[in-house]
């Protein structure tokens, strides 16, 4: 790693241009805007940075504009952890990313030891089972949204066998975990198991073996890249069984890089821009406006953290990083009181978040909804 990379990645962007003032909330937000994970990191970004844009245009934070710092964790978990330490050297109150999982668990404890609350769109199981007081989830942990996905698969679809496809990351091995777990509860059978690494750009003997399986159905659990690569080879095999997997399997951006591969796939999803819900909507639609492209989950993910972000701070009254993190635990936000959070959302203890969800298929480019799970 070259020693000035700190100098080199820290995107000092600020939104908000006017004098520091005493109640004025620093907020960092540190994503992956290059390397293998750019495609979820600035997804996620422009959600936080239209979220921001959208609170400062009607009038701040406790009376005074947001001041948002760009930082580009490069999809390397030691540079994303000099990323959050340059934040705090900075004065950030509080930090929204990263998305990677395996960045996430290293550079949270830099957070964690400052005592400044962090907002991940992490999904790995271990992120909130570590104690830490200052972390919180913008989306399901894979511990909450898999038993949803394993209960659809095995009462409504009636899947037996199960070919599983995973990454062998941190991210990866939290999905594989909690869905071998959520398998042996509801009687699914594993015939194949197929691990696969990060960046991995050939998938032709993973397809084959799953295609050549017993399998009723694939559960895949990839990133996004890998996702559409994926599913470019299972089409090109013509795999002849059904797909499903969690957001990173039919997302809009694997919908978009994959095409018609995507048609067909399955999952479970925290948040659509697809969903029948007018807030989400009207979200969808400014965003597609300000940012020309259809926003994904991570999207969704970063607007409604920059809007958790400012409803805390004033529930609160302070830009204080130890209140906004204490009020966290066991706050339940409802659409009503805070409206960007754009669905009721809540929080345990350990910072895992609770909400409905969807199951959804990709039909004609679009996540179609069929049907709406309710918050566990």
């Amino acid at each position: 790693m070259h020693r000035n990379f700190i100098g080199a990645t820290a995107m000092a962007l600020a939104l908000a241009t006017t004098p520091l003032a005493a109640a004025e909330l620093k907020v960092g937000s540190i994503v992956e805007l290059s390397g293998p994970g750019a495609a979820a990191g600035v997804n996620f970004r422009d959600g936080v940075k239209m979220g921001f844009e959208e609170i400062n245009a009607a009038g701040g934070v406790l009376g005074d504009p947001v001041r948002i710092t760009e930082y580009d964790s490069q999809t390397d978990p030691q540079v994303s952890r000099a990323m959050v330490q340059k934040a705090i050297d900075d004065g950030v109150h509080v930090i929204a990313g990263t998305v990677f999982s395996s960045s996430t668990v290293v550079n949270m404890i830099v957070a964690r030891r400052a005592g400044i609350p962090q907002f991940t769109g992490s999904e790995a199981p271990s992120i909130t089972g570590m104690g830490n007081p200052y972390i919180f989830r913008s989306a399901f942990g894979s511990q909450k949204g898999i038993p949803k996905m394993a209960r659809y698969m095995a009462e409504e679809m009636g899947v037996k066998k199960v070919a599983v496809v995973w990454a062998n990351t941190e991210f990866g091995k939290g999905g594989y975990s909690a869905f071998k777990a959520e398998a042996a509860n509801h009687g699914l059978e594993i015939v194949a198991d197929i691990p696969t690494e990060q960046a991995q750009s050939d998938f032709s003997a993973d397809v084959l073996k799953a295609k050549t399986s017993a399998a009723d159905a694939l559960f895949v659990y990839l990133t996004e890249e890998e996702s559409a690569r994926f599913l470019r080879e299972a089409r090109k095999q013509n795999i002849g069984k059904p797909m499903v997997g969690e957001t990173t399997l039919i997302g809009h951006k694997v919908i978009e890089l994959a095409g018609e591969a995507a048609e067909g796939a399955m999952g479970h999803v925290g948040l659509t821009p697809d969903a029948d819900i007018p807030a989400m909507t009207d979200m969808v639609e400014r965003f597609k406006k300000r940012f020309d492209y259809t926003p994904d989950h991570n999207a969704i993910k970063g607007f409604t953290t920059a809007h958790v972000i400012r409803c805390v701070a004033e529930l609160v009254g302070s830009p204080d990083s130890q209140a906004i993190a204490d009020k966290m635990h066991g706050l339940t936000l409802t659409v009503e009181e805070c409206p960007g959070v754009l669905m009721d959302v809540s929080w345990d203890d350990t910072g895992e978040m609770s909400r409905e969800s969807f199951f959804v298929e990709v039909k004609d480019g679009k996540q179609v909804v069929r049907a709406i799970l309710p918050p566990n």
